[in-house]
């Protein structure tokens, strides 16, 4: 085989690569649009594929089901939104501000309709809450234990294990996201809620002990 002949090789395996990512993604695409419109429940196959103008075998070759697609929509959601939570908390002046900026933006985003929908009240159901939490935490974990790493550096946070109260923290979190978006009164579930975690970041500020 000459070089020009492999170097067309390659070039036709990129493009059939690129090909198989660009299909993937449509479908995605617009099963994360109906999901967030009407529910995992309402939505069919045919739909999905209709929208992303592709045909059934798309799907099943890229997936296993309706289940399996929408796991990788409701991961999807959850990366687009820690990228999110990080870009916000970036602009805070510490890190115990960055952890304040970061929960208050989740809970914003726990008001989209779409996100509101897929991962905190579908999610739970289809995927089961072990998945759910699991998927949850693989995005989100590392990015409160860096945050609650640099805010003990700092000396703004008592030195201790950042694995367990990273969860902690996470968990209280995804419950007051649950919390909020499940509420219809207004935004007012949202306050209480944002002043709540407020005070248990305030709790957790404090004088470090020496050792």
């Amino acid at each position: 085989m000459t070089e020009s002949e492999d170097d067309h090789r390659g070039a036709a395996r990129s493009r059939i690569a690129e090909r198989v990512e660009e299909t993937r993604e449509a479908l995605i695409s617009a099963a994360r649009e109906l999901f967030g419109q009407r529910g995992f429940a309402a939505v069919g196959t045919e739909e999905i594929v209709r929208s992303a103008r592709l045909t059934r075998g798309a799907l099943y070759h890229h997936f296993e089901g309706k289940e399996d697609l929408f796991r990788a929509v409701y991961e999807a959601v959850e990366r687009d939104l820690v990228d999110q939570i990080a870009a916000t908390a970036l602009k805070a002046k510490d890190p115990v501000e960055a952890l304040r900026a970061g929960s208050r933006a989740f809970l914003d985003a726990c008001e989209d309709p779409a996100v509101r929908r897929i991962a905190l009240i579908d999610a739970p159901s289809v995927l089961g809450w072990e998945q759910w939490r699991e998927i949850g935490m693989r995005y989100g974990l590392g990015l409160v234990q860096a945050t609650l790493k640099a805010a003990m550096d700092a000396e703004l946070i008592e030195r201790q294990p950042v694995t367990p109260l990273a969860h902690l923290l996470l968990g209280s979190i995804d419950e007051a996201g649950m919390l909020v978006a499940r509420a219809d009164d207004g935004g007012r579930t949202k306050r209480e809620v944002a002043e709540a975690v407020d005070r248990y970041l305030a709790a957790l500020v404090g004088r470090p002990r020496r050792r």
